[in-house]
């Protein structure tokens, strides 16, 4: 997270609540979408070293988001989040347990009622986080299993990854001429695939060549890479046939990822125009599913993601300058 951003992490025994105040950089739709959508919170919400795993989300009045947080070791632990009261991009209140694969409440853990309050202005969106216990007792315990450092972690994942990945792109790209690029996700083999399409198209790596998680910039505000992440592939571009970039990266499962056949490759269409942007979004998306809608980034794009009605993945991105 960036150190200028404000973080707040606050205990009140006397009221057995846990209040939290996170500042993101970023507009308050686009944080909205990371915190209801269950493919998003999918990359983030478990602390290094463990995954989040949604089997199902119903984001409603009434309705329940049932998850698992799945150890390096595949150790399985499930819990569930019954929402209460949703008022879209402004807050939603659930009531949080551990629980068996059905959903079934477990004893040894105990419940939480969490308050998440969202407000935002132009480029910042602030979340307010209130975590209420049915007493002291039940607070000192999470408190001392290291919630405070797991819900840190787990919030700096998104931010991690999405920021230090668009920055090297916007460093290769250096002007908004329009161009379209297949966008490729690898479980660990980013290298090993680059180097034989650059063999077969003999062309050769835009920008810096092989970026690595190593490389991040110290100077981002973040907590030190995982040593068994730093040579795998942050990002890289190889132009082709007729002028076409292939792009890629790693999906470590370190930061949450997992990576199927199906969410390893995109479409990537990065148009002249922040109005030819929105048009490409609103029409490829029509009859689809939206999974991020297009929106200004903290990375300095107007980005958006997507699958059509054909089940084909898109991102478009106008990179701003």
């Amino acid at each position: 997270m960036n150190s200028n951003l404000t973080f707040d992490f606050t205990v009140d025994k006397a009221n057995s609540t846990v209040n939290v105040r996170r500042e993101f950089k970023a507009e308050l739709e686009l944080v909205w979408e990371a915190w209801t959508n269950p493919e998003i919170l999918d990359h983030w919400w478990a602390p290094k070293p463990y995954k989040t795993v949604t089997k199902s989300m119903d984001f409603r009045d009434g309705g329940r988001w049932l998850y698992s947080m799945v150890s390096p070791k595949n150790e399985i632990q499930w819990c569930k989040a019954d929402y209460h009261k949703i008022e879209p991009e402004k807050s939603f209140s659930y009531t949080d347990n551990f629980c068996d694969e059905q959903g079934n409440v477990g004893e040894n853990f105990p419940d939480s009622t969490w308050t998440n309050v969202f407000s935002g202005n132009t480029d910042t969106t602030t979340v307010n986080i209130t975590i209420q216990y049915k007493s002291l007792e039940m607070l000192e315990k999470v408190v001392g299993m290291g919630f405070k450092e797991g819900f840190t972690m787990a919030m700096q994942n998104l931010d991690q990854y999405m920021e230090a990945k668009f920055k090297l792109r916007q460093q290769n790209k250096t002007s908004n001429k329009a161009r379209v690029s297949s966008y490729l996700n690898f479980d660990g083999k980013t290298e090993e695939a680059f180097l034989f399409y650059r063999s077969v198209f003999k062309t050769e790596f835009l920008g810096k060549g092989i970026e690595r998680f190593g490389d991040i910039p110290a100077d981002t505000g973040h907590p030190p890479v995982a040593e068994e992440i730093k040579k795998m592939v942050l990002h890289v571009e190889l132009p082709i046939t007729g002028n076409h970039i292939l792009m890629g990266t790693d999906a470590p499962k370190e930061m949450g990822f997992t990576l199927t056949r199906g969410n390893n490759m995109h479409m990537c269409i990065e148009p002249e125009t922040r109005e030819e942007a929105d048009r490409l979004f609103n029409e490829l998306s029509e009859g689809g599913n939206v999974t991020m809608p297009m929106a200004d980034m903290f990375f300095g794009a107007y980005f958006g993601e997507f699958s059509d009605k054909y089940n084909i993945n898109w991102m478009i991105n106008f990179q701003t300058r």
